[in-house]
């Protein structure tokens, strides 16, 4: 394999502008769908469930789109860059589409074409600093991307409060539909996304693929073929049994009707493997499924090691994403009236704090490639974490509104940490001609612990913290801090 050449600050700079837009849209999809879905009649303890529309595609996208960019090549397009196109402009349109949605389930579904749309763009951007940089500037890649997130989610989360105080666009709609200002800033963010990611995909270039890279997904050998059999078969038939005995246990018990989406997370991960099986029993084991499921059953060490991390760290963000607009207008400006100032001032309020740690973010990624070479990528993850846990718990002290600033710069530098290093350690430990399909699989473990917070986090609040929203958030802390914690067993193969 040749060495991949060092590039210069521009070339890094180009390949990762994309994701200035790519943010935008996905921060004011995370700052305001909660509003929209309240908006438009959503119960509070049921938000989690119309959320559930995000991980679900994420978690079918993100391995397909990476197996098949894996095997794309174009001279003219490159690899990557024509699933960033695509993606693009289908995004541009979601966002567009969803602050004029006129009932909930219309927004519901717009958030799954959103979402499909952004993960389509963002998975090959992983994959692509793998592809064009060598080991010693990924990390700076990542980083670099951390940056553009902070930068884009920053300016994003603002447009709201910006287009109400600044530019006088009404920020309560007279007939209690979705308000003016929030549809101006979808339509500004859908057009940044599209120029954004253009920008990248016009101004850099993809090398061709190594000679000795395997495109084609190789048939499986006889012994291979009996071994995957039993352990699909073994892994299909337990996962798919213990999720229709959680449901039926769930319906007995008289549980919280959202329970079942764990039960149908572990039916339908077990159904995969079954599949899996008949493919492999008729001899089509170069199926792509075939081999989506083969490899997440033999991923690299390191990649076992950083699922469990990433597990308990993105938890934590899908509690503040989903619980903290709830959490903050409930908990400190004392409404949950979504028709009442001090709800909107609330809710303006959380996206302006969205937007303020992504800009702390945009600020520690400048920093984490110098701190992690002084220490190491894993201290470097930890001490962020353990930032994040302790801004998160902080909320359930506070009373003044303008002291959740503080609580943000941990979440910043957590959020900052969580976009670079967990990808840059993987990047090392990964064949090249794989990549992208392992950075999808990857999003296994940013899918799953949104599947469990949808299921979860609405029954724990309604049984176990008497609906105090802002407790959900202390719960998102601990967690976090959890993930820090277990980074220390992560083998980095720098």
């Amino acid at each position: 394999m040749n060495k991949k050449p060092r590039l210069s600050f521009m070339q890094i700079w180009n390949m990762s502008f994309g994701f200035l837009g790519i943010q935008m849209g996905f921060a004011l999809q995370n700052a305001n769908t909660s509003r929209i879905f309240e908006t438009l009649g959503a119960d509070t303890e049921n938000l989690a469930v119309y959320w559930l529309a995000a991980p679900i595609t994420g978690l079918i996208m993100q391995p397909i789109i990476g197996y098949y960019s894996d095997r794309t090549w174009s001279a003219k397009w490159g690899r990557r860059r024509p699933y960033f196109a695509f993606g693009a402009i289908a995004a541009t349109i979601a966002l567009f589409l969803m602050p004029n949605s006129p009932t909930l389930w219309m927004a519901v579904g717009v958030l799954w074409i959103m979402d499909a749309s952004i993960n389509i763009t963002m998975e090959p951007f992983r994959a692509f600093v793998g592809d064009l940089l060598p080991d010693e500037q990924r990390t700076s890649g990542f980083a670099m991307q951390s940056f553009f997130i902070g930068i884009g989610a920053l300016v994003a989360s603002f447009m709201p409060w910006i287009f109400a105080n600044w530019l006088n666009v009404p920020n309560i709609d007279p007939d209690g539909g979705i308000p003016p200002s929030v549809k101006y800033a979808f339509y500004v963010g859908g057009i940044m996304y599209l120029i954004t990611v253009l920008w990248t995909v016009f101004t850099t270039k993809e090398y061709p693929p190594e000679q000795e890279e395997a495109h084609d997904a190789p048939a499986m050998s006889e012994s291979d073929e009996g071994i995957y059999s039993q352990k699909f078969s073994r892994i299909g038939q337990g996962l798919t049994g213990l999720g229709a005995g959680f449901s039926v246990i769930v319906s007995m018990a008289g549980l919280e009707p959202q329970l079942h989406i764990l039960g149908g997370g572990l039916f339908f991960f077990g159904l995969m493997h079954l599949i899996g099986l008949q493919l492999i029993r008729k001899g089509k084991t170069q199926a792509a499924l075939v081999h989506i499921v083969k490899d997440f059953n033999t991923m690299p060490k390191t990649m076992t090691q950083l699922a469990v991390v990433q597990f308990f760290s993105w938890f934590a963000l899908f509690s503040m994403w989903i619980f903290c607009t709830p959490a903050v207008t409930s908990h400190i400006y004392g409404s949950s009236d979504t028709t009442s100032e001090a709800y909107n001032a609330g809710a303006d309020m959380v996206s302006n704090l969205f937007g303020g740690y992504n800009g702390i973010a945009a600020l520690a990624a400048i920093f984490i490639p110098f701190i992690a070479r002084k220490t190491s990528r894993k201290i470097t993850h930890l001490i962020a974490l353990c930032c994040g846990g302790a801004g998160l718990i902080s909320i359930y002290y506070i009373s003044d509104p303008q002291m959740l600033w503080v609580s943000m710069i941990g979440v910043g530098i957590a959020w900052a940490s969580i976009l670079s290093m967990p990808y840059a350690i993987l990047s090392g430990a990964l064949p090249s001609e794989k990549m992208g399909y392992y950075m999808g699989v990857f999003n296994f473990f940013v899918v799953i612990p949104q599947i469990v917070a949808a299921s979860l986090l609405g029954f724990i609040l309604n049984t176990f913290l008497n609906e105090q929203t802002v407790l959900i958030l202390v719960v998102g802390g601990f967690s976090m801090i959890l993930s820090g914690l277990l980074t220390l067993r992560v083998q980095d193969t720098q």
